[in-house]
């Protein structure tokens, strides 16, 4: 473990972390915190729009940062991005990758194109991102790898197309991703949230009464915010968790862990 003095806690000052869809919800909660942490962050995504958001957020306080338009299901575009980030910033220390996209469908209709869209994004693009940032993380002999994936990757959710399958893959990629690169110094950990507001969620709380009845299954009787996210990706981005490899942290208000409450029991309840 590294040395850090008392006003860098984390680590991460003056450090080169890159966001994947950094232009809102989760992702745009993160590349702040590390910027409030004083890393130099780049955010990549493919909505110029939110880009703007979150570069104005990150220019008011004042760090180094780059907002940079990227399809990460691209090589092409990646590799591009990797480069300029790294012209203007230097090499990737951190990478987290939070580009998600959401196709609802059932298995037994769902079109090929529709289950392609999801793995391109959700799964292909975080290994291609890891692949190629990573590059930059061996030659510096260290690096750590946070992908957000879901408590749908352990728990299958019917007619939501191939999201529960591809986050699935992100666990184990995360897992594989540890288990190679951990000799070069390199760190792989996985944050699975659970129910979030977030830009692809909201329309589901916009919906008259889903939010009372969801709240009320989660132990914390609240749904949870891209805030809450951010604070667990922080922590296993950071050299606080420099012995933390091949992990999941999962961050649901308790969710998961009380499914049995939901079975009646009488004589009990």
């Amino acid at each position: 473990m590294t040395e850090q003095n008392s006003t860098d806690w984390l680590g991460l000052a003056g450090r080169v972390c890159v966001v994947t869809g950094g232009g809102g919800g989760i992702g745009r909660a993160v590349a702040v915190d590390l910027a409030r942490a004083g890393a130099h962050v780049a955010v990549i995504d493919r909505d110029e729009r939110g880009l703007e958001v979150t570069g104005a957020e990150l220019r008011e306080l004042g760090r180094d940062y780059a907002v940079t338009r990227c399809d990460t299901s691209s090589a092409e575009s990646v590799i591009a991005a990797s480069g300029s980030i790294e012209k203007s910033l230097g090499p990737c220390g951190v990478l987290v990758n939070t580009a998600a996209v959401l196709r609802p469908g059932a298995l037994d209709t769902l079109p090929l194109a529709e289950w392609n869209a999801v793995l391109a994004v959700n799964l292909t693009g975080y290994f291609l991102c890891a692949q190629i940032f990573g590059r930059q993380m061996r030659a510096l002999g260290r690096g750590s790898l946070v992908h957000v994936a879901s408590i749908a990757g352990q728990h299958a959710q019917g007619q939501s197309g191939a999201y529960s399958v591809s986050k699935a893959g992100v666990i184990m990629l995360s897992r594989q991703l540890a288990s190679e690169w951990g000799p070069h110094g390199i760190r792989s950990n996985v944050v699975s949230p659970g129910m979030v507001i977030t830009p692809m969620s909201q329309s589901f709380y916009d919906t008259p009464g889903v939010t009372e009845r969801r709240t009320a299954v989660v132990p914390m009787r609240r749904i949870g915010m891209p805030q809450d996210i951010a604070d667990a990706i922080l922590y296993l981005a950071s050299d606080r968790s420099c012995y933390v490899n091949g992990d999941e942290i999962t961050v649901d208000g308790g969710y998961v862990n009380m499914l049995m409450n939901l079975v009646p029991r009488p004589g009990f309840d």
